[in-house]
């Protein structure tokens, strides 16, 4: 049975990492080599769950065998496969850039936080409980904290401690946020909760309308949603190369949560009405204003490629904030699409930095990097697709959501207008790195090197590579890429078929428990019968002293 596999995604990693660390610890050879198994492992099964959810309805693994909402489940549908299928393919790409850059000798234990923070992203796609959403919450930011300061430096700790200071801030207001509904409804079964909210009186609902507030607000922390972005520059800036392509992954875990539980539990038409929405856009439109308009105004390589995931966020959640199938399946293509592309960005800063030397990420006067050509053509080609130039899926995406939001000139004059702007600043950014790389002679001894920790840099590149074509292929695949896609949003704005894959089915079984029991007492009553009249055959033998044979001798 297919839904035996879906808790495999969170296993496998779980029982890799500790493997990694205590029988691997010293030998980084077998720890590369494991790592790339897992993260393939992790890739073949996305696929087939990929395949398994584009045919079937939501399936279902009950932890224990419990029954929901009692029991912890596990839920694949179209939105958890596609994203588990976007993290391992980043996770398997990342792991490849870290043993070619040499990025995973300069600390200890890179591979097996990786996958453990594998096993926290993954474990938050597919968990149908909001409370173990919290829990994979707290897995993957665990995790994180330690990539973070991978490597070590002053500024990498500083940017670490303030990410792990504000992430508990979230964390400790996603436990009033569940505590809150909780007292309400009762449950914390994301089925069982949509449920029930639907049927709540108008009159009852003060209570968990303010849960479903402060879930928005911890999942717009997680999501780096305005006002909770100022987070996100200096950490994606100063986390190393790889650490940073793995955390565009991670703005999109908030992303999913928004759209997951604000189309099944608190849906526009439901007993929340229009929160989400009126919360969502307008801080969709300025989340889009301060990160195009950061990318303008950053003064680090690093920095332009965070504002733009900020930028990013912001045009997807515009998108989402609309609650319809066709701004949704907008959105997703949007999403699948900035998440590699912010990836690569990423790794080619870090490539840029590593052969840089002492003049870093600066946007300064600096010599010619080793390399140049070739890095300087990927920038070229990332910035395009995040800017939202033609002909790559940047560009597509962002003409699926404006004809997804016809009529709303507000929202076409933003997202047209913060295009031009991350032009110019992509722009600004590459001719100062690349361009004129010429203006600055440097003294032998401190011409820019590729960095010595690299094992591989052709295995760097390739991984780099990978991510952007992955652009180029969902540009040329735009076609079924939108049709799975709309199927996928389709799904999601008819609830009933994840609630009745998770409830639906518990009821049918516990309807044929009690068949069965029912008839297990019947046979019961039938035996007791027969062992009565068993008893008074032996009686009535005991009292006459013979049986019947005898007595006809």
């Amino acid at each position: 049975m297919m839904d035996h596999w879906i808790i495999a995604p969170v296993v496998i990693p779980a029982m890799l990492a500790p493997l990694i660390v205590l029988w691997m610890r010293y030998d980084l050879v077998t720890q590369r080599v494991a790592s790339i198994l897992g993260m393939s492992a992790l890739l073949v099964l996305a696929i087939v769950l990929m395949v398994s959810a584009s045919t079937h309805p939501p399936e279902v693994y009950r932890l224990g065998d419990w029954e929901p909402p009692y029991g912890i489940v596990l839920v694949l549908d179209r939105l958890s496969a596609l994203m588990l299928l976007l993290t391992s393919i980043l996770g398997l790409v990342i792991v490849l850039y870290a043993i070619g850059s040499g990025w995973d000798k300069r600390g200890w234990h890179f591979h097996s936080l990786m996958q453990f923070q594998m096993m926290g992203i993954n474990g938050a796609f597919l968990t149908g409980d909001a409370f173990n959403l919290f829990v994979f919450f707290e897995v993957l930011l665990i995790a994180s904290y330690g990539l973070m300061i991978h490597g070590g430096g002053r500024a990498r700790l500083k940017s670490g401690v303030q990410y792990v200071v504000y992430n508990l801030a979230g964390s400790t207001l996603f436990l009033f946020a569940l505590g809150t509904i909780y007292s309400v409804a009762g449950t914390l079964n994301m089925a069982d909760l949509a449920v029930k909210v639907a049927q709540m009186p108008a009159d009852e609902t003060a209570l968990i309308k303010v849960g479903a507030a402060l879930l928005m607000l911890v999942f717009a922390v997680k999501a780096a949603l305005v006002p909770f972005q100022f987070w996100l520059p200096a950490t994606y800036t100063n986390a190393p190369g790889p650490v940073a392509a793995l955390f565009a992954i991670m703005t999109k875990v908030g992303v999913y949560a928004i759209v997951r539980v604000y189309t099944l539990i608190f849906p526009i038409s439901g007993t929340t009405g229009t929160l989400a929405h009126d919360i969502l856009l307008p801080a969709a439109m300025v989340t889009l204003v301060i990160g195009m308009v950061g990318i303008l105004g950053a003064r680090s390589l690093g920095r332009v490629v965070a504002y733009s995931v900020i930028g990013s966020v912001g045009t997807m959640m515009l998108a989402f904030s609309q609650f319809t199938q066709g701004a949704t399946s907008a959105g997703l293509y949007y999403m699948v699409h900035s998440t590699l592309v912010a990836a690569a960005l990423f790794l080619i800063a870090d490539l840029v930095r590593e052969r840089r030397g002492r003049w870093g990420l600066s946007l300064s006067d600096a010599p010619k990097i080793a390399q140049h050509g070739l890095i300087a053509a990927l920038f070229f080609a990332g910035a395009i697709a995040m800017a939202g130039m033609p002909p790559l899926s940047g560009f597509l995406g962002k003409l699926m959501i404006l004809d997804a939001t016809r009529g709303q000139w507000g929202l076409w004059a933003a997202v047209l207008i913060t295009s031009l702007i991350a032009i110019v600043g992509f722009g600004r950014a590459g001719s100062q790195v690349f361009w004129r790389s010429y203006a600055v002679e440097a003294e032998e001894d401190e011409r820019p090197q590729p960095s010595k920790d690299a094992s591989s840099p052709a295995l760097a590149f390739t991984a780099t590579g990978i991510l952007l074509a992955g652009s180029v292929a969902l540009t040329v695949l735009a076609g079924p890429a939108s049709n799975w896609l709309q199927g996928t949003a389709a799904q999601l704005f008819t609830p009933a078929q994840y609630t009745d894959a998770v409830l639906a089915g518990a009821e049918a079984r516990a309807q044929e428990a009690a068949r069965i029991g029912a008839q297990d007492h019947g046979h019961m009553e039938v035996i007791e019968e027969m062992r009565s009249e068993d008893g008074h055959a032996t009686d009535t033998q005991t009292e006459t002293g013979h049986d019947a044979p005898a007595a006809a001798h």
